[in-house]
């Protein structure tokens, strides 16, 4: 079992070479606290134990931030976002990020929403949509600087859900397991208007995960994201 005292949490954040300041301490937290709270009532996450959240959601989710430098100020999309994550993570670490949560299940936005409001992240957005809806609607698609997902989709159809959400110049951070690389959707990337910036391989806690980040080149052509039972039935 994990210790999850500040100095402990200090270490492990330092060993990634992520610096943890006290008020991230705190604020994830609470956010740990009142996760395995309302998870007592509402199933959001298999991963209860104080110690493997902050390993396993916490540090996975802010990891990507020492591998790509999002600017200041950037604009972020977390599609399928579930209870948060990599977004609330990302968003506490970076307080500069304008953070939106995008998910389909109105009990993972309720809960967000109230997570928003006790964190006091007044100025996060919650949204409750499929992705392939809301990537079609003029206010959302191609307004964000980066998308991120994790463990939503394989790849292809990540790329279709996620891609038209992203502006021309920004990015898709797709956090992935070990099994599934850039070559599983080279043409799904291309199709929707991106190119691979980078594909890193690391270790959190002896487990392996694989972070590709795409850049959007051109616009993603109006015909995506289609019809979800289209995605999932051929993917590109």
């Amino acid at each position: 079992m994990i210790k999850t005292d500040f100095s402990t949490i200090h270490c492990l954040f330092v060993e990634r070479g992520l610096e943890i300041t006290q008020k991230h301490y705190s604020l994830l937290s609470e956010y740990a606290e009142f996760l395995v709270e309302y998870n007592e009532k509402v199933n959001l996450t298999a991963i209860t134990e104080t110690g493997e959240i902050w390993v396993k959601h916490f540090l996975d989710s802010i990891v990507p931030l020492s591998y790509v430098e999002i600017p200041e100020n950037a604009s972020i999309i977390d599609v399928g976002t579930g209870a948060g994550f990599p977004s609330v993570p990302m968003g506490v670490y970076r307080s500069d990020l304008k953070i939106t949560m995008l998910d389909s299940l109105m009990k993972r936005i309720t809960f967000l929403e109230q997570l928003s409001e006790k964190m006091e992240l007044n100025d996060w957005r919650c949204i409750h949509s499929r992705a392939e809806d809301a990537g079609n609607l003029p206010e959302y698609r191609e307004t964000f600087d980066v998308a991120t997902a994790r463990a939503v989709a394989a790849l292809p159809v990540l790329c279709e859900y996620c891609m038209p959400f992203v502006k021309k110049g920004g990015i898709f951070i797709a956090l992935k397991g070990p099994s599934e690389s850039s070559d599983d959707a080279a043409f799904a990337i291309k199709e929707l208007g991106g190119a691979v910036e980078k594909e890193i391989t690391y270790e959190i806690s002896g487990e392996e995960r694989r972070l590709i980040v795409i850049r959007k080149i051109s616009h993603t052509p109006s015909k995506y994201p289609r019809k979800s039972s289209r995605i999932k039935q051929k993917p590109l």
